[in-house]
């Protein structure tokens, strides 16, 4: 961020710039939602936010402003295109799994958004990051893991093996948040992936909060999880710190 934009993000409070932009993928038309601090003069980092499996909605775009009051242009991704969502988990997973299972496909879907992010004049392109929750992260593990050219990634409850690792690919800088009692990424898995950081001497920082679930940074998990029988649950207090580990992390990917 310039000078003069953190001179002017101290002196006003943020006035939030608000965009619904849409793009095309082949036959597939992709929504997007771009945020931005108009106080802040010029350039600044800019941070990617993936969706749950459920798709784009408004939580996804809570979270793009709340980057934006922090000082970031941030852009909620549509991963699935043509108005796609689910409320559900049968149909969610029926979305999300074709990503899981053709790791290309995702990483072309999530190039689509960065490059219409990038047209935006506010972005420092020498400065991006993602940021995803549960299927999200998940996305975001893989395709850094396959060089995706982001300078860092924060996966929030998401899961955490998929694609390979390999040294000579991997660029982006690693934060994992993680609820100890997420019943969808055991701890074979967790004990799995650090291995596998561990080999290529991967940057990474793994982050794991007592008692919390899947899902546990969504206000709306514990509703969902009661409707649907499924383990996932709201925790406030892994929430507030998973969030404040984003921002450390942020302000020191950001130098």
């Amino acid at each position: 961020m310039t000078t003069a934009g953190k001179k002017s993000a101290e002196t006003k409070a943020p006035k939030l710039k608000e965009e619904n932009i849409s793009y095309k993928i082949d036959s597939l038309t992709m929504d997007g939602y771009i945020v931005y601090d108009e106080n802040i003069e010029g350039k600044r980092p800019a941070v990617l936010v993936v969706h749950e499996w459920w798709g784009l909605n408004d939580y996804t775009k809570r979270r793009a402003r709340e980057l934006a009051a922090l000082g970031y242009i941030a852009m909620a991704v549509d991963m699935y295109g043509n108005g796609k969502r689910a409320d559900n988990p049968t149909d969610a997973g029926n979305l999300a799994t074709p990503f899981y299972q053709n790791p290309v496909m995702a990483k072309a879907h999530f190039d689509a958004a960065v490059n219409k992010l990038k047209e935006y004049t506010q972005v420092d392109t020498a400065n991006m990051a993602g940021i995803g929750y549960c299927f999200g992260g998940g996305v975001l593990l893989n395709i850094a893991r396959m060089g995706e050219g982001l300078k860092g990634i924060v996966s929030f409850h998401g899961s955490l093996m998929g694609t390979p690792a390999d040294k000579n690919l991997l660029k982006a800088n690693i934060l994992v948040l993680h609820g100890d009692d997420d019943q969808f990424v055991p701890a074979t898995e967790v004990a799995a992936f650090k291995k596998q950081m561990d080999s290529i001497g991967a940057a990474y920082t793994f982050k794991s909060y007592a008692g919390a679930t899947h899902a546990f940074s969504n206000p709306d998990a514990t509703a969902v999880g009661e409707k649907f029988k499924i383990p996932i649950a709201y925790n406030a207090a892994a929430d507030t710190a998973s969030w404040n580990e984003m921002k450390l992390f942020f302000s020191g990917l950001f130098k």
